[in-house]
Parts: C-alpha cells; structure tokens; sequence
C-alpha cells in the first residue's frame, strides 16, 4: 500500500508564466506529468504527482501550478488554483529566469510565504540561455536570504544535483511525527474499537485506523481489534486488562458504558487533533459551544468528498446533537473537500473532521483562518466526547 497522499512532503512549484515550472517538474520526476509548451499559460489546473525520494525525503507530492502573473478572467480563476496549493504546501520552489529576474513580484511572493510559514528554495532555470545573465539574477535572488539553486530543465544541468539533496532543505515532515508518540510504550497492550456501519467501506478499514493501527506497531505495541458490541467479550479474553482502548469516536456513548473507568479510553479522531492540528486549541473551542446564541450558524468541515450516507457523520450525526444539545434555531452548514471557505466571519463555530484526507500545513491553514475570524473551531473527535461527558477521560493520555 503507498504512503497516503496527507503524510506525504508536499513541494509547490511556483512563479511566473513560462519560466519553465513543468519542465522542471518532468525531469525532477522523471516523468512526463505536465504539458510543456513555450506557450505562457499552459498549465491551468495544478497538477499532482506522488513520488519516492529515496533514502530521504522519502515520499512527496510534486505539484506544478500555474504561472502567477497570470492575466483576464481566466488567468485570475488559474491564479486562484495556484494560490490555494500554497494552503498545503510544505517546501516551495520559486523559479525564475535571467528574461523574468528577480522584482516586485517575487518579493510579493516570497513575503507570502513567510507570512505562511512555508519554507522556501529559489531555482534560477535556463542557465543554458546566458549563464552570466542568470548568475546575476541569482545573486539579486540571494539577497532573501533564500537558498538559490541554478539548473537547466532543457539541458538537466543541477536538477537531478537538487533532487538529491532536496532534504537538506525540507521541513520536519508529518511522517517523522507519531500518531500515538509519548501516548503508548512499547510491550503496552491496547485495544482498537472499531464499528462497522453503512458508511465503512466494504472490505477495508478508514485510513485512521489503519494509520494508528501501523503506528501500534511500529512502536512495538500488541493491538487487539474489535467491534463495540464484542469489546466486553474481548476485554474477557485478554490475559490482562489493556493500557489503553481507541475507539471510533462515534461510539464514545457505548463503549464508556462497557468498559471500566480505570481502563484509559480515546478515540482515533483525538490522536489526529494532536497529529494534524492543535489540540489544545480544538479543546478550548469546543467549551464555547456551550456559549452559543440559540440562532448561531456552525460550519461542520470535512476533508474528504464521499457519498452521504443514511446516519453520516456530518450530516446527521452531529446536527442531530447539535440540536438536540443548543436547540432548534441552531443552522449548520457544511464544506467537504477542498471547498473550505476562506472566510469564516459569518459563522458562530466550525467542527472539523479528524483530517486524515489532508497534510498537517491544510489543517493548520484551516485553523488559522478561524482565528483570525474570531470563530471558535473544534474537531469531531473532541466534539463527540464533549457530547458523551467524557472529554477529561479521553484527554487523559493526550495532554
């Protein structure tokens, strides 16, 4: 099975029209995965591609994008595109030429990324054009203080060179983190909870629970998997009690009434509050729902686009506590995928899922963006504990 795409480094490739963003990214992938044309405004959607650079950094999502002095109606909506992937991007390569130089926009953008936090490397392309030209730009480049690299994606002079040593600039990546680090031991026992419903997909496991599963055992954890309605069942056939038990959050209600109070419980969605966002934030958040005017407007966030199902999770789960806990009035609206609004002024709350389907620098964006609207966010697995009256026990281990 590959790395999944949100654990994976995520490199940006950005700058002007036609200073050869996809050529660069042909041959720093070795494939032909974007449209090469001397034509500016080729490129339109980013293109994505998963790669392996071995030994390190190991798995990475190249992606091309459009060039971002793009122009008309069009070109705005291309920008658009292109500006978003900054929301996830963990490195970004700015390239520029000798014919582009290094001017008010490319320090427009470089203020960008610092204001986002991503780390950034300058690649002067098509040295092979006028070497002395493109050493000039470089050093007016350099003045950033940004690593600049030279290359030629015609010729494939420096690419490779930098494709080998593209980890001496990248930053700490989200699978150098632990799902479950400084929360188990290893020789522990713990015990996975996991429901089978309509909205599990036939024949596998959600990409959660198969990332914690994998984190377990990797730190040399023994696992036992069960369903809710078997944990009685299965804690009986343990030689000893388990250090820890990690449930689906959605069945918080039934597992606390089956398993003693002394055995330590969480749910999955927790550990990825800790994994992908803020913990302490998402907590903090969830208290001001008790806060709420009885006509507030939440957003429930989701990562991923899949099919509703009859008891879906934010569609009908969480509305229906929602209301049954503030009333009524209460309206709640949702966003699934990449459409995440950009501004959450108009709301009153945000709930996010666990974010398994999206890297670690989205999902701060995300949380980002709602404290500098002033709106209180939480995720899914903090709310569905909050909701059981078990939140203190099931933060017990995490903070």
């Amino acid at each position: 099975m590959k790395t999944a795409t949100a654990n994976r480094l995520h490199i940006g490739i950005f700058g002007r029209r036609n200073v050869g963003k996809s050529r660069f990214i042909n041959l720093f992938t070795n494939q032909d995965i974007a449209i090469v044309s001397e034509h500016p405004g080729t490129t339109t959607d980013p293109v994505y591609k998963s790669i392996e650079i071995l030994p390190k950094p190991g798995p990475c999502v190249i992606i091309d994008t459009a060039g971002l002095d793009d122009v008309g109606q069009l070109g705005e909506l291309r920008k658009k595109k292109a500006r978003q992937v900054l929301n996830k991007t963990d490195l970004a390569l700015l390239l520029i030429t000798a014919e582009t130089g290094w001017g008010e926009f490319e320090e427009q953008l470089l203020e960008e990324l610092k204001q986002r936090s991503i780390t950034a490397v300058i690649i002067v392309n098509k040295i092979d054009l006028d070497r002395q030209a493109a050493i000039n730009v470089a050093t007016r480049a350099g003045a950033s203080g940004l690593p600049v690299i030279m290359v030629s994606a015609s010729t494939g002079e420096g690419v490779l060179e930098f494709r080998g040593q593209v980890n001496d600039y990248a930053p700490e990546k989200i699978e150098d983190l632990a799902i479950t680090s400084g929360v188990v031991n290893g020789g522990d026992l713990v015990v996975l909870v996991i429901p089978i419903d309509d909205a599990m997909p036939r024949g596998r496991l959600i990409l959660p629970e198969v990332q914690t599963l994998r984190d377990l055992l990797d730190r040399n954890v023994s696992v036992m998997v069960t369903r809710e309605m078997d944990l009685e069942r299965s804690l009986a056939a343990l030689a000893r009690e388990p250090d820890l038990v990690i449930t689906d959050s959605q069945v918080f209600g039934y597992v606390k009434n089956h398993l003693p109070t002394h055995i330590p419980l969480t749910s999955f969605s927790l550990l990825f509050a800790r994994y992908k966002g803020d913990l302490e934030l998402l907590v903090a958040g969830v208290h001001k729902l008790e806060r709420l005017k009885p006509d507030a407007r939440i957003l429930i966030g989701e990562a991923c686009t899949h099919h509703p199902q009859k008891d879906d999770i934010g569609r009908v789960k969480i509305p229906d506590i929602l209301h049954d806990k503030l009333g009524e009035g209460i309206r709640i609206e949702q966003s699934a995928g990449g459409h995440f609004p950009d501004d959450l002024a108009n709301y009153d709350m945000v709930i996010h899922c666990g974010a398994c389907m999206i890297n670690q620098k989205q999902m701060h964006h995300r949380i980002n963006l709602a404290l500098a609207a002033g709106v209180p966010i939480t995720n899914y697995g903090v709310f569905f504990a909050w909701a059981n009256g078990i939140l203190e026990r099931a933060l017990e281990k995490l903070i």
